[in-house]
């Protein structure tokens, strides 16, 4: 949700401007409806902070730009996604009070009460979003005789909330400030200039050297003739000491390549993602995974009795998957919970508890708030997330990175089946910690080592999937079914073309389709069943022929070795065959491919699909 960008150069540098609109781009797969540019400019001895907005896309925004002179080495930019007040140029950041300027991510939740304040002492407030509030409180402090940074310090005291923010001053106008508290901020270092932003994508072009500011500390970088001074301290002003490391992505890994779109070209790099998942973790001789992020609680893990997977969306739905893993093959009973639910309950926890958080981001915010719960009532957190250097990664007490490199479609593709994959190295390794034999996990293992060459089979069939997507794209409602290991997958099929296509689509058990469902079937609603060859292969067939004997169409998903189904069917798609605990991760596949071509033939974006945003970084 919105993306900040800042950047100070050297003196003689002039690119500010550039660096903030490319950095904005980078950032438009997060999902936003404004954005806005403020340089600072000099002016005779002095500067003035320039400030240029528009409602809707950055191309708007360069349009509006082209007719402006911004020659500058410091700036900030913003794209926001509304939360408080509707998509407006007065809404859209940044917002200015006085000498200062700032761009905000997140929410203030007091912003109410310091409004009320402020317009007691006399101030105007222009807009209607809570971030403005800040902008006024670090104003009110300089004009009592505080320094900038003094001035910030003072401001973030009285805010409660989550919040990234990217400051600049007339008064000072050789300084960046820029402070967190749960909101992504990562400081990308270069040789003569500092670039902060609330995604690592709005960085890589410019330097691959970054510092990830934990909860409670602020940036002050300040600009020399030559490069940039900087240092990061507590808010009580303590000095603290990062180190840079190294990103695990380039530029080039966030282009498209050739691909129509971000979407199309990660759901065609799932056989390299499942690879990397996979490098360096398998020992197939002696039937165990090693996983080292999880090598310092390998104690604890064995005397886990119980796990709660907590998660969101797509990763979600990949928490199923590995609730039906963990207990079939580890014997560890699992549940898995909406992060945002598990927060505002009463769960019970204790130390023979490992709480799993699963989120590509790294940065979610209800998914952050179910693990400090966790970690207040002492159970063990650990969590799978894509982006190194996350919050989710720092917070828990261990965890597994799925190396799926960046993912820019805003629906979750790659990422979610890196996410299975890492889920079945798990169950792995806590099955063969229990009772799980060499035989079986060698044999799990060695069919997971093929899941990349079988999606790349299914990828080959790319041009049929997206032929009955056309043939389907007039359809405005589906029902998606399935039964054990693939009813997550229904829910997430259902999810994508929901997603990326605006259709109505419900997924679905199998088995729950008599009891309420059915009800909506006739020859324009149609559905999608997937139907693998498994334990459960006769009762799929019997509730495909219940819907087809009330008129409704069917499009299956299934494995080669079953071909029969194509004689109950309207349209069958297969898949290869795998070990049924495996059969989600190539399921999903057509899924995917079926969501996006609907999508594309119904004209839409479907690497930014409307109201979306990619990180959800507030409630």
């Amino acid at each position: 949700m919105c993306g900040i960008v800042g950047y100070i150069g050297a003196r003689r540098r002039t690119d500010a401007r550039e660096v903030l609109v490319d950095g904005l781009k980078r950032l438009e797969y997060r999902g936003y409806d404004s954005a806005g540019v403020s340089c600072v400019v000099p002016q005779g001895k002095k500067a003035r902070v320039r400030t240029v907005k528009a409602v809707g896309k950055v191309a708007a925004l360069e349009d509006k730009l082209a007719r402006t002179t911004m020659n500058a080495s410091l700036g900030i930019a913003h794209t926001r996604w509304a939360t408080h007040g509707k998509p407006s140029v007065r809404n859209a950041h940044p917002h200015t009070a006085g000498a200062v300027t700032l761009v905000h991510n997140g929410i203030i939740e007091n912003y109410q009460e310091l409004k009320a304040q402020l317009q007691k002492q006399g101030r105007t407030l222009k807009s209607e979003t809570d971030s403005e509030v800040v902008a006024h409180l670090i104003d009110a402090a300089l004009a009592d005789g505080a320094d900038f940074a003094a001035a910030v310090r003072t401001a973030v005291a009285q805010l409660r909330g989550a919040y990234a923010l990217a400051i600049i001053c007339a008064d000072a106008p050789d300084t960046l400030i820029a402070v967190k508290n749960s909101s992504p901020l990562v400081v990308g270092v270069a040789p003569d200039a500092l670039i902060v932003a609330s995604d690592a994508a709005a960085i890589v072009a410019h330097t691959s050297q970054v510092l990830y500011p934990a909860d409670g500390e602020m940036l002050v970088a300040r600009q020399t003739d030559d490069g940039v001074d900087y240092r990061i301290t507590s808010l009580g002003g303590a000095l603290r000491r990062h180190t840079p490391t190294q990103l695990e992505w380039d530029a080039q890994q966030a282009q498209k390549d050739g691909y129509a779109h971000f979407m199309l070209k990660e759901i065609f790099e799932q056989p390299h993602a499942v690879e990397d998942a996979l490098r360096g973790r398998i020992v197939r001789a002696e039937g165990v995974a090693r996983l080292g992020g999880l090598a310092s609680v390998e104690r604890q893990l064995r005397a886990v009795r119980r796990i709660i997977i907590v998660s969101c969306g797509t990763s979600y739905h990949a928490g199923l998957v590995g609730e039906y893993m963990l207990e079939e093959y580890a014997g560890i009973p699992t549940e898995v919970e909406y992060a945002s639910e598990f927060r505002y309950r009463k769960p019970l926890l204790d130390t023979h508890t490992a709480v799993i958080a699963i989120s590509q981001s790294g940065e979610t915010a209800d998914t952050l708030a179910a693990i400090a719960e966790a970690k207040r009532k002492g159970a063990l957190t650990l969590g799978i997330v894509n982006a190194v250097g996350s919050t989710i990664a720092r917070e828990t007490d261990a965890g597994v990175y799925n190396h799926a490199g960046p993912e820019i479609g805003v629906a979750s593709t790659k990422a979610f089946t890196s996410q299975l994959t890492i889920l079945v190295l798990l169950t792995v390794l806590l099955g063969r910690q229990r009772a799980m034999s060499l035989t079986m996990g060698k044999r799990i293992l060695t069919e997971l080592t093929k899941i990349p060459r079988h999606i790349e089979t299914i990828c080959a069939d790319s041009d049929a999937f997206l032929a009955l997507a056309q043939k389907y794209a007039r359809y405005d409602n589906f029902l998606y079914i399935a039964r054990t290991y693939n009813f997550p997958i229904a829910l997430e099929g259902a999810l994508k073309i929901k997603e990326i296509a605006y259709v109505h689509a419900e997924g679905y058990a199998s088995g729950e389709m008599k009891h309420g469902p059915i009800a909506l079937i006739d020859k324009n609603f149609p559905t999608v069943a997937i139907v693998p060859r498994d334990s459960v292969y006769e009762k799929d067939l019997a509730g495909i022929e219940e819907i087809k004997a009330r008129g409704g169409r069917v499009l299956a998903i299934t494995t080669a070795d079953a071909a029969a189904v194509a004689q109950h069917v309207d349209d069958v798609i297969t898949i290869p065959k795998t070990l049924e605990l495996l059969t989600p991760l190539l399921a999903v596949v057509p899924l995917q491919f079926l969501a996006y071509g609907v999508g594309v033939a119904r004209g839409l974006d479907v690497d930014k699909p409307r109201n979306l945003a990619k990180s959800v970084t507030v409630e």
